[in-house]
């Protein structure tokens, strides 16, 4: 997979935008309007456009909005464009209220990820759930005295799950693949953003990772 369309603006989007360049791969960002990502696109040597346009385009995309805005995004793209397609879902549902003693609050049940909710709608996609659990400035390379990290993912489809374990690799991570064959596990997964967030919120602590140790 060479054409990768990322989904979104915010610096998740950005972040893992030139990090997919920096690693080879034939890259564009998407907004929900033309012409935001100019200044962006002309820094970094990024082609910009809109939703519907980058994952018409793309082989697989990411998509890197707010979790409450990832219905609304997939909505604008329409099912047919994503058939077949690997879609990295960084997304976590993250609600409006704010943080209680450092804890984040979530819209999802534990008996239901967003994840989840996204592949029901669009079962002809093929969701790959990953750096949810990772703050966006250690998504790429991170320089971490402890070693490497885990990124825990989970989807499923086989080939899906290699195509974003390659980039997850490239981008300096080690690859734990949680569900198999199901996606359930994002149940799981998401929620580790919370635990993830807890030192920042209360010290102020972030460049932290996850390691699965054996």
């Amino acid at each position: 997979m060479k054409r990768v369309g990322v989904i979104g603006s915010g610096d998740v989007g950005q972040t893992l935008a030139k990090g997919l360049k920096k690693h080879g791969y034939d890259v564009r960002i998407a907004s929900r309007k033309a012409g935001k990502l100019a200044a962006f696109s002309t820094e970094h040597g990024i082609p910009a456009g809109e939703f519907l346009e980058v994952a018409a385009w793309a082989d697989g995309i990411v998509l890197a909005v707010k979790g409450s805005a990832a219905e609304d995004a997939l909505e604008a793209i329409g099912p047919d464009r994503l058939i077949g397609k690997m879609v990295i879902d960084t997304t976590n549902p993250i609600a409006g209220a704010p943080p209680e003693d450092g804890v984040l609050r979530f819209f999802t049940t534990l008996d239901q990820s967003l994840m989840e909710k996204l592949q029901a709608g669009y079962p002809h996609a093929r969701f790959v759930k990953a750096f949810s659990c990772i703050g966006n400035a250690l998504m790429v390379n991170p320089q971490l005295k402890g070693g490497r990290s885990t990124m825990f993912i989970c989807g499923n489809h086989a080939e899906a799950k290699a195509a974003a374990s390659e980039i997850i690799t490239k981008f300096g991570h080690d690859v734990a693949d949680m569900g198999t064959a199901k996606a359930k596990a994002a149940r799981a997964i998401e929620p580790l953003c919370m635990l993830w967030c807890i030192p920042g919120f209360l010290r102020n602590e972030w460049s932290h990772a996850f390691a699965l140790v054996k």
